[in-house]
């Protein structure tokens, strides 16, 4: 555990790009039960305002999240994965992730702190797009669990 709470600041390597595709989009919102046409019809979202179809405000979970691997399966760190549990996460957005969208994640170690035997890891992960703008900042919170000592 000293490990990771000495690496609070530690940014990773940007992620290879993640191509948002119109099918991706499709596929979350169904996966979520959302049928609106904003996330399925073209024109339907042209038609709102949108250069191409949106995409739903929890989407940039499937690329966030293979993002936070690089700090999960860091060996320096030593997190047992199958300690880990979801404790959060938030989006605070510049723009909307669209179909189209070519986006490059960094991920930053915001904040780790020792609860109650337990390591709280905060993530914070910057995601651009294929110009450099920032489309949104993401924050997960992990919690992994202490072991199990035996009896």
């Amino acid at each position: 555990m000293t490990g990771v709470l000495a690496a609070v600041g530690r940014d990773y390597p940007p992620t290879e790009p993640f191509e948002v595709g119109r099918e991706h989009i499709r596929s979350f919102a169904r996966a979520i039960g959302d049928d609106s046409p904003l996330y399925r019809d073209p024109a339907a979202a042209r038609a709102l305002g949108h250069p191409d179809v949106p995409a739903p405000p929890t989407f940039p979970v499937v690329f966030t999240q293979e993002a936070a691997e690089q700090v999960t399966g860091d060996p320096s760190l030593g997190i047992d994965f199958s300690r880990v549990v979801h404790g959060g996460q938030r989006f605070a957005y510049r723009r909307p992730v669209r179909a189209g969208d070519r986006l490059t994640c960094v991920v930053v170690i915001a904040e780790a702190k020792s609860l109650a035997g337990n390591l709280s890891l905060t993530l914070r992960t910057e995601v651009s797009d294929a110009d450099g703008d920032q489309v949104l900042t993401e924050w997960s919170t992990l919690v992994v669990r202490a072991a199990e000592t035996g009896a």
